[in-house]
């Protein structure tokens, strides 16, 4: 007579795994949030190396010139449009900083008066949201990130000198390091697949990022807008932050016009066109051009916003998608991560992303 089959194993040890990565996620939480005046240059270096390598590597595909030549085009093209952000930044940052006194009154009687047009219900939420904003508290705030960012400039460039002086030998170093073939192999596709999908992702984000801020700043100066070239700015680098930054990049020029002007039109102007703008590039163009290549979840891209910027603040917004592609490309090829990868993904096959190995 056959044995019945033995009873099943007790759960002590799957609870006590739950509980052992529990901690360890606790721990690198923990040590995100404690090191992240270390980690965010060395994230923030990586992904202008990133940018570097792929004007390079498109210079290079185009041209045909020596590496060393693609690769100093690559540093000029990324270095000057840092310049000019920073250039126009501070050439308006105190005239700005002088002007706010005189805008929180009229930002509190524009706020007023477009809440006179829209209800009651509708102004009683404008004035309890609205026009207790203390802007100079706001604006001394963006300062100090702003200055914050201008002063770990020069450890940025520091990392990616010797990131792509490295570049070469990087692969040789991995092979080596992993001491079994298989694995070093494995490893370099790893950092080829992160590589590729953070190029397309930069490439593309950059591009809608520089056109969406080119037609406002066609708007802005059409309208007269005062500091046409910030809210420009602002507008190209607010697109890099998903979902809320477009959204935040319309609200600010938009509430400048009330101040500015008398009347709401310039102020209705930037609403519906710059907002129509945004929305048809964000959810048309946008993913487009950036096709399959990253394939995360929207819940997961707005999950990821909300805990890098918890954790590493408004440099953390920036950085959540990067640093969730380079997470999800990780869990996939690692077997026991893979489920974890296939709830990050958007249609359940995260090998879709990117280069498959």
């Amino acid at each position: 007579m056959p044995q019945p089959d033995p009873a099943p194993a007790p759960t002590r040890p799957q609870l006590a795994q739950l509980r052992d990565i529990a901690i360890l996620l606790a721990l690198a939480v923990l040590a995100l949030y404690a090191g992240a005046g270390f980690l965010i240059p060395l994230a923030l270096a990586f992904l202008v190396y990133v940018l570097v390598t792929a004007i390079s590597d498109r210079v290079h595909a185009a041209t045909g010139a020596p590496v060393w030549l693609t690769t100093l085009a690559g540093i000029t093209v990324v270095l000057a449009g840092l310049f000019v952000m920073i250039a126009v930044i501070g050439g308006q940052a105190t005239q700005f900083a002088r002007a706010m006194a005189s805008y929180e009154n009229a930002f509190d009687q524009a706020v007023t008066r477009v809440a006179a047009l829209l209800g009651d219900r509708i102004t009683g939420f404008l004035r309890d949201n609205l026009i207790s904003i203390d802007l100079s508290a706001l604006t001394r705030s963006a300062m100090g990130s702003a200055t914050s960012l201008l002063n770990t400039f020069l450890l940025v460039s520091l990392y990616v000198a010797f990131l792509l002086a490295e570049r070469r030998v990087l692969g040789i170093k991995l092979l080596l390091a992993a001491r079994d073939p298989q694995l070093g192999r494995d490893m370099s596709q790893v950092m080829e697949a992160i590589s590729h999908n953070l190029q397309s992702y930069l490439g593309v984000k950059t591009f809608v990022s520089l056109l969406t801020a080119g037609i406002s700043y066609v708007v802005f100066t059409l309208l007269g807008l005062e500091f046409a070239e910030t809210w420009a700015v602002l507008t190209f680098a607010l697109n890099f932050i998903p979902s809320i930054g477009s959204i935040v990049a319309v609200i600010f020029p938009a509430l400048a016009s009330l101040v500015q002007f008398d009347t709401i039109t310039p102020f209705l102007v930037i609403v519906f066109f710059c907002g129509t703008v945004q929305f048809l590039i964000g959810n048309f163009l946008d993913p487009a051009l950036l096709g399959r290549s990253l394939n995360m979840s929207t819940f997961m891209v707005i999950l990821a916003l909300t805990f890098w910027t918890a954790v590493w603040g408004l440099i953390g917004a920036f950085l959540s998608v990067p640093l969730t592609v380079c997470m999800l490309i990780v869990f996939r090829h690692v077997p026991a991560l893979r489920p974890v990868a296939v709830l990050m993904s958007k249609d359940g096959h995260p090998e879709a992303q990117g280069p498959n190995p």
